[in-house]
C-alpha cells in the first residue's frame, strides 16, 4: 500500500510538471521554465503569485 502512494504522488507530481510546461507560454512568467516547474508543489503551496500562474497554465486562460 505505501507503495501505491507513492507511486500516486510520483505521478501527479509529474503531471504536474508536463502540464505546467506545456502551458507555460501562457503565465507571466519569462524565463527558469525548468526551475518553476521542478519545484512547483513547493511554490504552489507558499506563493499566491505563482499559484494563479499555474491554474493559467493549466487551464489556459
Amino acid at each position: 500500500m505505501p507503495k501505491l502512494i507513492l507511486i500516486l504522488l510520483l505521478l501527479v507530481y509529474v503531471a504536474g510538471i508536463v502540464k505546467f510546461l506545456q502551458g507555460f507560454r501562457r503565465t507571466d512568467f519569462s524565463g527558469n521554465q525548468i526551475g518553476l516547474a521542478l519545484m512547483w508543489p513547493i511554490l504552489f503551496a507558499m506563493n499566491g503569485n505563482y499559484r494563479k500562474n499555474f491554474f493559467k497554465a493549466l487551464k489556459g486562460s
